[in-house]
């Protein structure tokens, strides 16, 4: 069964527009939980514009299910993480101003870097996941560093100009992709503008992807939907 992971970074960029606590991001939590999400992840930025590290401290007793704590691996991001000690932890080569996840890993450059902080995340009893592009000697090298899963970097599939003029050639590389990183014993994780419209098509080409996470997208539909028949509209595309 494929997890649905729900990002809740735009429910506190909305708590954050007008100071105080609403919407309560903990409530949140709890009701992504309780219709039906599997996971909770966050990525708090250093800026703290919408997910705020006391957030995350907060969320720790609150996540029943699995917590994904997302982000570039800073020594303040990894003192977070080891203190906090989610389920997993995404690893994102995100530059400190980024608006939002644009790219993977380079796991041939960056190699030495990663093996440290993913051996360090481990022997807290961390699972860890690299973010990562469709690049198979990207892949093929993320195994070296032993991490346990990779996500792969989705906007390019689910671009405008990919996915709704077709499908098949949009989820091509995504595919080929998927099955190498399972021939090297490496977990398939998937994220990034993923949505009711293109992710059943992604689930049923990779029907063996561990979690999906979803964030904006998700809060959209839920301004329409409810975030409770959002929830289950989402899972429903992967079954």
């Amino acid at each position: 069964m494929t997890k649905l992971s729900v990002n809740i970074n735009k429910i506190a960029t909305l708590r954050n527009a007008r100071g105080g606590n609403a919407p309560d991001l903990l409530q949140v939590a709890k009701d992504c939980q309780l219709f039906g999400a599997e996971g909770i992840t966050v990525h708090p930025r250093p800026d703290e514009r919408h997910v705020r590290y006391a957030d995350v401290y907060a969320l720790r007793p609150i996540v029943t299910t699995e917590f994904n704590i997302e982000g570039y691996p800073s020594p303040a991001f990894i003192d977070l993480v080891c203190k906090v000690k989610p389920e997993q932890v995404t690893l994102v080569p995100d530059a400190h101003d980024a608006i939002t996840s644009n790219a993977g890993w380079n796991t041939i450059h960056n190699a030495g870097f990663l093996k440290e902080v993913v051996s360090e995340f481990q022997a807290h009893g961390i699972r860890v996941s690299i973010f990562i592009d469709t690049d198979l000697e990207n892949i093929r090298n993320a195994a070296i560093t032993e991490t346990d899963r990779i996500e792969l970097y989705t906007e390019p599939y689910a671009d405008a100009d990919a996915y709704p003029l077709s499908p098949e050639e949009a989820a091509k590389p995504f595919v080929e992709a998927a099955k190498v990183a399972r021939e090297v014993g490496l977990g398939v994780n998937a994220g990034h503008d993923l949505s009711l419209l293109n992710l059943k098509y992604f689930h049923q080409q990779i029907p063996w992807l561990a979690e999906v996470s979803i964030g904006h997208a998700l809060i959209c539909d839920a301004l329409y939907l409810g975030l409770e028949h959002t929830i289950k509209a989402y899972k429903e595309q992967l079954i």
